[in-house]
């Protein structure tokens, strides 16, 4: 018998085919058939016709409401993480732009492509990335979607310039105070009243971080509803849309919304604002000191409370004995019903920075930062503990407060003169308030 040779056919590699759909906006995405679906039914199409080439779609990746312009997107994320697994084959999108219109993100793409040997086709658009001319072809094609991108880019920021220019409002974050309403800003009453307070209180004060701990006392919170804080309230000090106008790269237009303030108002906290911040500090601690409120007693257990009297322009400051404010008899002379803030100031100071500087205490601050499960910089507490009096200068009343109430327990003032008990068993909180950014520089 003779025998009988068989022929065997080649069969065609298997090809995973992965079909990339991208859209910029998220309009039409909710309709039956939108942009999305067009592009991909376009591409199954294409590789249905290379099925006797192997090729098989393995898996759908779709980007709608995604700019071609940089590689953030959720699903091209996903396909290039299948890339590097090794699942993918061909990439197949409707058009080369729909991948990237970025010729340098696209480089970035096709080095990946490359890396993984991986094809890239566009359905639309004949070429091969594996020959240079076909990579010619690319980078032309990429050149003109950038450039189509640009010139996009370039209008949009035309006409944003344009209508900012006209007073409109063109989006964005709602500023407190306001609410968009068919494009439009429109007062929130409730809100506006948080607004106008801020302007009158900095006026009053002329302290936004005074103004930023009184607020957050109260609980008062911003439109996000995080507790206003001085870094929003500089924001809202400096937003020229509560004088009504519309403001684009620095200058300020006539705003079709409603003002929330008036110019005097703004003029009165931008004449603050104009101050050093050094100027502001130091108006604040002269206006606002009652450092030993709570702390200070006459000898027979009376308090004494924080009094003041103005003469002319000169304003002069008491520690005085609720004994002689009611006027209410005293059993015996415990001393003096009225001191003078200053001088009773000066002799717990002195009495605090004598403490401070024993090397007991310095010691004892290391060990009790140590315990708190903090490392603490030796020389730095040494440091801050040595120098308590230039430190001591640049805090507001609250940093001074906060101190005084942990160093000081009691202030009696008696017929022999003031005494000041001091506490020294909490001195690893007293080093933190002396290194916390607030004590190392004052900033209005």
């Amino acid at each position: 018998m003779k025998g009988k040779s068989a022929s065997v056919i080649a069969m065609p590699k298997r090809q995973r085919c992965a079909i990339y759909t991208r859209k910029s906006s998220e309009e039409g995405l909710d309709m039956q058939f939108n942009s999305l679906d067009a592009q991909r039914e376009a591409c199954e199409a294409y590789v249905a016709s290379q099925k006797a080439e192997g090729w098989v779609a393995r898996d759908r990746y779709d980007d709608g409401g995604y700019s071609g312009g940089n590689l953030d997107r959720p699903a091209l994320r996903q396909l290039i993480a299948d890339i590097e697994a090794g699942l993918i084959d061909v990439i197949v999108v409707y058009k080369i732009d729909r991948l990237s219109r970025s010729l340098i993100d696209f480089a970035k793409l096709v080095e990946i492509f490359d890396r993984h040997n991986v094809t890239f086709v566009s359905v639309t658009q004949s070429f091969n990335t594996t020959t240079s001319m076909g990579r010619l072809t690319l980078n032309i094609l990429l050149s003109f979607a950038q450039f189509e991108r640009e010139v996009i880019g370039e209008r949009i920021r035309d006409k944003f310039a344009a209508s900012r220019k006209r007073g409109m409002w063109m989006g964005g974050f709602v500023p407190m105070g306001y609410d968009a309403k068919d494009r439009k800003l429109v007062i929130n009453e409730t809100e506006a009243a948080t607004v106008r307070m801020i302007f009158e209180r900095f006026v009053e004060l002329g302290s936004a971080t005074i103004l930023a701990k009184e607020f957050s006392e109260k609980g008062l919170r911003n439109k996000r509803g995080a507790l206003i804080d001085k870094g929003f309230l500089y924001r809202v000090l400096n937003n020229r849309v509560y004088l009504g106008e519309a403001c684009h790269k620095g200058a300020s237009y006539p705003g079709e919304h409603e003002a929330i303030i008036g110019a005097d108002l703004w003029d009165k906290a931008h004449a603050i604002l104009g101050e050093s911040p050094r100027a502001r500090a130091a108006n604040t601690r002269t206006s606002t000191p009652a450092l030993l409120k709570g702390l200070i007693f006459m000898e027979s257990g009376v308090a004494m409370t924080p009094t003041a009297a103005r003469k002319g322009a000169k304003l002069y400051r008491y520690n005085t004995s609720m004994d002689l404010i009611k006027n209410r008899a005293t059993s015996a002379p415990t001393g003096p019903q009225r001191l003078p803030a200053g001088m009773v100031e000066g002799v717990v100071i002195g009495e605090m920075r004598r403490m401070l500087r024993t090397p007991e205490v310095a010691a004892r601050a290391i060990e009790a930062l140590r315990n708190a499960g903090q490392e603490p910089d030796e020389k730095a507490v040494v440091s801050a503990l040595a120098g308590f009096d230039e430190l001591w200068g640049s805090l507001f009343p609250a940093e001074q407060a906060r101190i005084v109430q942990l160093v000081v327990e009691r202030v009696t003032v008696g017929s022999g003169g003031v005494a000041v008990d001091l506490c020294n068993h909490d001195v690893g909180a007293i080093v933190r308030e002396m290194l916390s950014p607030e004590g190392k520089e004052a900033i209005a």
